[in-house]
């Protein structure tokens, strides 16, 4: 559930983060619909900019998306050594692909959303976010991620999931059966990347996931990123790579590469620093 009353929006979600509440001050709701799949919202904040909301949940804020967006992006397109072709499943706002077709080595990006009105919102109320889909090398399917990749066996470097919390519909891109799918449409050194939630709030449940990606990738980790509004002002990440010698914490572009891109949140430090994770962590999901 949420609440948008006396002029603030409450982030209220009882199954994932019991007995919290994150919230924003807004100045103006913007557009608010039921579409086919989901509650979307629309929002003018005091402090973070417009805020894309779907089913109560905070999506993005203008404020901090780019944190999330860069290194949901560029932990596994740099830890690959030839990203040419890339999968976006989900991320209707834009801002994943928006990064992504930045790498100087993708060619190719295809992205398959299933809400059709996430995207067209997007490109009218969040210009700075949906640009990410006027780019050249983006080919964007309003689509069931499940059906497309059954559709495309081993023709994909990387595969990102920008997946929304792991509640209804979504739980099953935190599922074992949904890395097997990836694995299959993933080339044979490919590696995936998703949105894998906050140990701080599940940490049993981000092992179960990490488990999973385990039955199908010959390596597994688990990153890290800032993001002010999610909950416990963070979120992760669950890695898995066909290569069982892949080094994750080491990008594989150079730092003077890197910084040509232009990134805000990004960097060669950032991108290794997010590997390092707090010692009680650390020996919940590596021992």
């Amino acid at each position: 559930m949420d609440s948008l009353t006396n002029g603030w929006f409450s982030e209220l979600q009882a199954e994932l983060w019991p007995g919290q509440s994150f919230s924003l001050k807004i100045k103006e709701l913007i557009h608010k619909e039921k579409s086919k799949f989901q509650d979307i919202q629309i929002v003018e904040t005091e402090t973070y900019g417009r805020c894309l909301i779907l089913d109560g949940i905070i999506q993005c804020t203008a404020r901090d998306e780019f944190s999330y967006q860069e290194m949901i992006s560029f932990l596994p397109l740099c830890a690959h050594p030839n990203p040419k072709k890339v999968l976006i499943v989900g991320g209707g706002d834009g801002g994943v692909a928006r990064e992504v077709v930045k790498h100087p080595l993708v060619e190719e990006v295809h992205q398959v959303e299933i809400d059709d009105r996430v995207v067209e919102l997007s490109k009218k109320y969040l210009p700075a976010m949906a640009c990410g889909f006027e780019n050249k090398k983006l080919k964007l399917t309003i689509g069931d991620g499940f059906d497309y990749m059954k559709k495309h066996k081993n023709e994909f470097d990387v595969i990102i999931t920008d997946s929304s919390d792991p509640i209804g519909p979504a739980v099953s891109l935190f599922q074992e059966s949904y890395y097997e799918l990836m694995k299959h449409a993933l080339k044979d050194d490919g590696i995936v990347c998703s949105q894998g939630g906050s140990f701080w709030l599940d940490l049993d449940y981000i092992k179960k996931t990490m488990s999973g990606c385990k039955e199908h990738f010959a390596k597994v980790a688990y990153a890290v990123t800032s993001v002010p509004s999610y909950p416990c002002g963070h979120i992760g990440f669950v890695m898995g790579s066909l290569n069982k010698d892949q080094d994750f914490v080491k990008p594989k572009l150079g730092k003077s590469e890197i910084d040509a891109i232009d990134l805000k949140y990004y960097s060669s430090e950032v991108h290794s620093a997010a590997f390092a994770l707090p010692r009680w962590v650390q020996k919940h999901f590596y021992e």
